[in-house]
């Protein structure tokens, strides 16, 4: 991953901030552990609630905290007066998540002055073992003079 320089050096407060007004993301679960300029780790713990028909969890969660991933990964680049949004991303699911929770860890593979690029790359972990179940490439705009709290 290329070494890259916030544009706002609160920008990890800014990024927790923002991660904990997701009430989607409290409803899930998800906790955000680690963040460092373009990167972050969302780890979604296992519960039923977030589990599909075969008690493995459900694609919609693993491409949840991956788009949360990846976004804020970008987030940690923008300028302070900023939001970020998904324009896009594609995700590929190669095994079934599993495990004793999943983690997402997202990186700014480019940091362009409208629009980021990132890859996620998901992990289910049990014990010792990490075992990578899906990634996804996404794009990202930085939305310049917006408040990041709701309207």
């Amino acid at each position: 991953m290329p070494a890259f320089e916030p544009a706002d050096p609160d920008f990890e407060r800014r990024v927790r901030e923002s991660f904990a007004r997701q009430p989607f993301m409290t409803t899930l679960g998800a906790e955000l552990v680690t963040v460092t300029p373009g990167r972050v780790e969302v780890v979604l713990p296992y519960q039923a609630g977030v589990t599909q028909q075969h008690g493995f969890f459900h694609g919609g969660a693993v491409g949840a905290i991956a788009d949360s991933a990846g976004g804020y990964a970008a987030f940690t680049l923008f300028p302070a007066a900023s939001t970020v949004l998904t324009v896009e991303y594609k995700i590929n699911i190669m095994v079934p998540g599993n495990g004793e929770f999943l983690v997402a860890v997202g990186e700014v593979l480019r940091n362009g002055r409208t629009l980021t690029i990132a890859r996620v790359d998901v992990f289910g972990v049990a014990g010792s073992k990490r075992t990578l179940c899906a990634t996804s490439t996404q794009t990202l705009i930085c939305l310049q003079n917006r408040s990041d709290s709701p309207a």
